[in-house]
C-alpha cells in the first residue's frame, strides 16, 4: 500500500533528525515524507538541508498555517494522489524498524479499519499479571502495571472511569492507550493518539482536523478519532512500537496548559456526548476538581512547584470560563 508520512515540527530540528533517522532504517518506506515547519527560525531547513532523506518535502509555514491542527490539515493538502494511507508522527518519537511495516500489515488483516495507531514502549513498564489482588496494580488482558496515584484516589470517591482503555467514559476523564499492554495485539479502539497514528486517505475527503484546537492543540486527537469513531473501525497495533522522548520546546506555558485541559477536555466529552445526563454532569465537574486538587498538592510535593502551580491555577480559570463561555462544538 502507498503511504505518506505527515511530520508537523515547531521549533525542533534536533529531535526531528532523530526520528528522521529511525524512518531512514525502516523496513517499509514510505513513499513520501512531508515535513510541515511552523517554526519561526530557520534551523530546521538548515539541518534537513545537511541532511537529505529519500522522498522527503520540505514546507515552512507562516502564521496563516502554524499550529498542529492547521499544519495537519496543510499537510493533508500536499498528499499524493497516489497515496492511500496517511501517517502521523510526532517530532520527537523514534521508531523501532518494523514501525511501518506493522502499521500497514493492519490495513491488510482489517480492512474496515479507517484508522490504526501506533503503540509507545518506553513510557509504562509492563509485567505478566499475578492474582488480580494488589489495588496498587492495573490489569489488563493477562498483563498488570502500576496503577497510578489519581486513579486510586479517583476509586475512592467513585470515579473510576466506566470504560476500557482506549474508549471515553461517560464522564470522560478515561484510560489512555497507554493502559493497553504490550501484548502484541490488536485492539479496537475510538481513541488514538495523533503523534503516533495512520489513516485511510479516503477519510479526510470528509473529516479535517478542528479549527477549535489552535497552536498546542490538546486534545485534538480525541476530537478527530471520535468524530472518526462515529463512521467506523479503529485499532492500535502494539507490535508497531517506537519510544516517544517528550520535549519542553514548542510547548505553551503551564497556566495555559492547565486552561486547556480543563476547556479541550470539556469539547471533546460534549463530541462523544453532547447530551450528557445530570449524573454525567456531575462526575464530570467532580473529577476536574479532585485532578485539581492533585495538582494543587504537587506544589507541595513535586520538585517543579512552580510548574504545579501555574497549571492548577490555569485549570481552575478553565473550569471557571466554562460557566460563562463555553466552547461551542462543530
Amino acid at each position: 500500500m502507498n503511504f505518506s508520512l505527515i511530520v508537523c515540527t515547531y521549533l525542533r530540528p534536533k529531535p526531528l533528525l532523530t526520528l528522521l533517522q529511525s524512518v531512514a532504517k525502516q523496513t517499509v518506506y514510505p513513499n513520501e515524507i512531508l515535513i510541515v515547519d511552523g517554526s519561526t527560525n530557520n534551523e530546521t531547513e538548515h539541518i534537513l538541508k545537511q541532511n537529505p532523506f529519500k522522498n522527503l518535502r520540505y514546507y515552512k509555514v507562516g502564521d496563516a498555517h502554524r499550529g498542529l491542527t492547521k499544519q495537519r490539515n496543510f499537510g493533508i493538502e500536499q498528499v499524493a494522489k497516489s497515496s492511500e494511507i496517511v501517517c502521523f508522527l510526532d517530532d520527537d518519537v523514534v521508531l523501532e524498524p518494523d514501525y511501518f511495516e506493522q502499521l500497514i500489515a493492519t490495513y491488510l488483516a482489517y480492512p474496515d479499519a479507517l484508522a490504526v495507531g501506533g503503540y509507545i514502549t518506553n513510557e509504562v513498564t509492563w509485567e505478566p499479571s499475578d492474582n488480580k489482588n494488589n489495588p496498587n496494580k492495573f490489569y489488563y488482558d493477562g498483563w498488570m502495571r502500576d496503577e497510578p496515584s489519581r486513579f486510586k484516589l479517583r476509586k475512592k470517591f467513585s470515579l473510576q472511569p466506566d470504560a476500557p482503555p482506549g474508549f471515553m467514559p461517560t464522564f470522560s476523564h478515561g484510560r489512555s492507550i497507554g493502559f493497553l499492554p504490550p501484548s502484541g495485539k490488536v485492539y479496537k479502539v475510538e481513541q488514538i493518539m495523533g503523534g503516533v497514528s495512520s489513516y485511510k486517505k479516503a477519510v479526510f475527503e470528509t473529516l479535517l482536523f478542528s479549527a477549535y484546537f489552535e497552536g498546542y492543540g490538546l486534545y485534538e486527537d480525541a476530537d478527530f478519532s471520535l468524530r472518526l469513531a462515529k463512521t467506523g473501525k479503529l485499532y492500535v497495533n502494539t507490535k508497531a512500537k517506537l519510544c516517544h522522548y517528550h520535549d519542553g520546546s514548542g510547548r505553551p506555558n503551564q497556566f495555559k496548559y492547565g486552561n486547556m485541559v480543563v476547556r479541550n477536555g470539556w469539547y471533546v466529552w460534549r463530541v462523544k456526548y453532547s447530551n450528557p445526563t445530570f449524573k454525567m454532569r456531575l462526575k464530570w465537574n467532580a473529577t476536574v476538581w479532585l485532578l485539581t486538587a492533585i495538582r494543587l498538592i504537587n506544589v507541595f510535593t513535586a520538585n517543579k512547584k512552580q510548574e504545579a502551580l501555574t497549571e492548577s491555577l490555569g485549570r481552575v480559570f478553565g473550569w471557571f470560563s466554562l460557566i460563562f463561555n463555553k466552547p461551542k462544538n462543530e
